[in-house]
């Protein structure tokens, strides 16, 4: 029976991600807390996500996420730091799109247009989510799996999110709440001058770097992984 004292734990999965992203954390927290993973692939704004992320979300939760969940985390506490107990930012990133990431992104829209979903996923995306030095061809079948899950609205919708995002760097210099920010050692997506940027801003958070891990450390390297968020909430 879950532990109803204990704050509801509410994670968001990155770009053509589900729970699946999260299941070793969700099997290591759900026995003691609400454990809840977000739907963020039917809306095409940062801003319109973070609306119905709180409009289905409890009324005051700890927040983790990953990558474009991060990103969505950020603005999630821009529209109401009073709803987040505690904040969580994994392998992401807190500057707006630059406009060569923005053309690359147009390549992939066209290509899905075309029903190349999964041939996008297999030649572009997913090559970049594990550490280089650590192949896994298990979690690469995960990955495509939950991408063709979702399917080709889910990445048009997700990709003029992250397109248009804002930039969330004045957001972070007000984030007064213990603060996680992790990532693989090896993020080819969201390298280390990402967090450490998000460190500049948010000086009190604890910073973890996972080793053998890349951009995917939940699934890469799930203990270590859970164990930094288990500080986290206990913190």
């Amino acid at each position: 029976m879950n532990n109803v004292s204990l704050e509801p734990l509410v994670f968001l999965p990155g770009m053509m991600c589900d729970e699946r992203l999260f299941a070793p954390q969700i099997a290591a927290f759900q026995t003691d807390r609400n454990v809840i993973v977000m739907d963020i692939s039917s809306e095409q704004s940062m801003a319109s996500l973070a609306r119905k992320v709180l409009k289905n979300a409890p009324e005051r939760f700890a927040l983790a996420g990953l990558s474009m969940g991060g990103i969505l985390a950020m603005e999630v506490y821009r529209q109401a730091p009073h709803r987040i107990s505690r904040l969580a930012l994994m392998d992401t990133n807190p500057r707006a799109e630059i406009d060569e990431v923005k053309a690359g992104r147009q390549i992939h829209l066209d290509r899905v247009a075309n029903r190349e979903l999964l041939s996008v996923m297999q030649e572009v995306m997913i090559p970049k989510y594990l550490h280089r030095d650590h192949p896994n061809h298990y979690i690469e079948a995960i990955c495509l799996h939950m991408a063709k899950s979702l399917g080709d609205a889910a990445f048009v919708n997700q990709s003029l999110a992250l397109r248009d995002r804002p930039d969330q760097q004045e957001t972070l210099k007000h984030v007064d709440i213990p603060t996680l920010i992790l990532m693989g050692e090896d993020d080819q997506l969201c390298p280390k001058d990402r967090h450490d940027a998000i460190k500049t801003l948010i000086p009190h958070a604890d910073y973890v770097v996972i080793k053998h891990a890349g951009h995917l450390p939940t699934l890469e390297q799930p203990e270590a992984t859970t164990r930094a968020l288990a500080a986290w909430l206990n913190s």
